[in-house]
C-alpha cells in the first residue's frame, strides 16, 4: 500500500486544467489511484414491538429502493471550527428540491482530480431547498484516506427521500492529503462540529437551509473509517463525548477492530444497522457479528450481511472504473500506466465475474432509507423493512435483528 501511495502523489503533481475532450493519460492514470485509495482504510432495551405495523398507511408503502419524491439539490461549502485551530472542512451537501425549481439547473460534477470529475443525472446544483416540513439531518463519514464523494449514489437517494445530508472532507484524512498524524481523533469531532454548522445554517435567516432541520432528527452513517466514526458519534472517542443529538447510526463496513472494545460498544443507546460484505477482507464481516452482540444498550440492532459482496462495493469504484475503460484505458493497460494495484479491486467488484454491485447499491439504499425514515421521522410503515419477514424475500442476504 505504502507504493502505491507513493506513487499516487508523484502522479497528482503534472496535472493541470484541461479541457475534457484531450485528457491526458497522466490525468487517467491519477483516476485510477484514486479508484483505490479512496474505499480501502489505511486503518432502556425495547423488543420487537417496536417494528408493529401499527400505521393503516403502512401496507401502502413501497421499498425504497428507488429515488424518492424530490429532486435533488446539492452545494458545496466550507466550514471553519474556530475552536480548532481554524480547522477547514469543506463539505458537499445533498438536499430535497422541488422539482418545478430545477428548471434550466446545471447538473452536479463530482471532481476526481481538476475539473474532471462524474456528472449526475439527478443532482443539480444551486437550487432552493424544498420548502416544506423540516427534515431529518444525516452526517457522511468517508473512509479512512479517502474522498467525501465516495457514496454519491446513496447521498442521492437519501437527499431525494427527504433528508439533508452532509458529507465532510475529514481534513488531513483525504485521499489528497494524509497529513493529520491523528486522524481517528478528530473525526468524531468533525461530525459534531458540523452539526453544529448545519443547525446555525438552520437558525440563519436567509440561507438556503433556514428552518428546513429538524435539530430532535439527526443520524450519521458512514463507510470503513466512516464507520467506524460513526460509532464513536455516540460513544465518544478519546477526549471527544458522545454527541447526544445523534438519534440513529449506520455504520457500513465499519473498522472496529482495535477501536472498540465490547465495553465501548455497550455505551451505545441509539438504533444501529451494521451493513458489510460477506467477502469483505478488509475489514471482516465478523467485526458486525461482534458488534452486533456487544451493542447491549441499543434499543435495536439490525444487521444485514450482503452475500458476496466485497469492501469495495458500497462505494462508487465501478462509476471511476467505468470512466477509465470509456476512455479507451481498458484493464489490461492498467499495469502499463501504474494503475496496476486497481485491477484486483476491479476485478472483485465490477467485473462480470464480481457480484452485481448494482444489487449491492440497491440493498444499501433500501435499508439506509427504511431504516433513518422508521428511527429518525418515525414513518412506521418503513418498519417492514427491518424485519426478518421481509428479509427473506431479499436472496442477497443474511439478516439478524435484536
Amino acid at each position: 500500500m505504502k507504493q502505491f501511495r507513493l506513487w499516487f502523489g508523484d502522479a497528482l503533481a503534472p496535472l493541470r486544467w484541461q479541457p475534457l475532450l484531450g485528457r491526458t493519460r497522466q490525468s487517467c492514470v491519477a483516476f485510477a489511484c484514486l479508484a483505490l485509495s479512496l474505499f480501502i482504510m489505511g486503518c432502556s432495551d425495547s423488543d420487537s414491538e417496536a417494528f408493529t405495523l401499527d400505521s393503516p398507511a403502512a401496507a401502502s408503502v413501497d421499498a425504497p429502493d428507488a429515488m424518492g419524491p424530490y429532486s435533488v439539490g446539492h452545494v458545496r461549502m466550507e466550514f471553519i471550527d474556530v475552536l480548532r485551530d481554524n480547522r477547514s472542512l469543506p463539505a458537499d451537501i445533498w438536499f430535497p428540491a422541488a422539482k418545478a425549481d430545477i428548471g434550466d439547473a446545471i447538473n452536479t460534477i463530482y471532481p476526481l482530480q481538476g475539473p474532471l470529475g462524474i456528472e449526475s443525472i439527478v443532482s443539480f446544483d444551486d437550487v432552493p431547498a424544498a420548502p416544506g416540513e423540516r427534515r431529518g439531518l444525516l452526517i457522511f463519514s468517508h473512509g479512512f484516506g479517502g474522498t467525501n464523494t465516495q457514496s454519491t449514489a446513496l447521498m442521492e437517494q437519501l437527499a431525494s427521500q427527504g433528508f439533508v445530508i452532509v458529507s465532510p472532507e475529514h481534513t488531513g484524512n483525504t485521499n489528497s492529503d494524509r497529513s493529520d498524524p491523528n486522524p481517528a481523533a478528530n473525526r468524531v469531532p468533525d461530525v459534531s462540529f458540523i452539526i453544529d454548522s448545519l443547525l446555525a445554517l438552520n437558525d440563519s435567516q436567509g440561507d438556503r437551509f433556514f428552518e428546513t432541520i429538524d435539530a430532535n432528527k439527526i443520524g450519521v452513517l458512514g463507510h470503513s473509517g466512516g464507520g467506524f466514526t460513526s460509532i464513536g458519534a455516540v460513544t465518544g472517542y478519546e477526549s471527544t463525548p458522545a454527541d447526544a443529538r445523534v438519534k440513529a447510526i449506520m455504520p457500513i463496513s465499519a473498522a472496529i477492530a482495535g477501536s472498540y472494545s465490547a465495553d465501548d460498544l455497550a455505551l451505545v443507546s441509539v438504533p444501529v444497522l451494521l451493513m458489510g460484505g460477506t467477502l469483505d477482507t478488509s475489514v471482516p464481516i465478523t467485526l458486525n457479528d461482534f458488534a452486533f452482540e456487544a451493542l447491549v444498550s441499543a434499543p435495536q440492532v439490525l444487521q444485514v450481511d450482503v452475500v458476496g459482496a466485497t469492501h469495495t462495493h458500497f462505494a462508487n469504484i465501478c462509476d471511476i472504473a467505468s470512466w477509465l475503460i470509456e476512455n479507451g484505458l481498458t484493464p489490461d493497460l492498467w499495469d502499463s500506466i501504474g494503475a496496476a494495484a486497481l485491477t484486483a479491486p476491479y476485478l472483485d467488484t465490477c467485473s462480470e465475474d464480481a457480484f452485481p454491485i448494482g444489487r449491492v447499491l440497491r440493498l444499501q439504499n433500501l435499508y439506509a432509507t427504511a431504516f433513518f425514515r422508521y428511527h429518525l421521522n418515525g414513518e412506521t410503515g418503513y418498519g417492514k423493512f427491518l424485519e426478518q419477514g421481509y428479509a427473506e424475500s431479499e436472496l442477497d442476504i443474511e439478516f439478524k435483528s435484536r
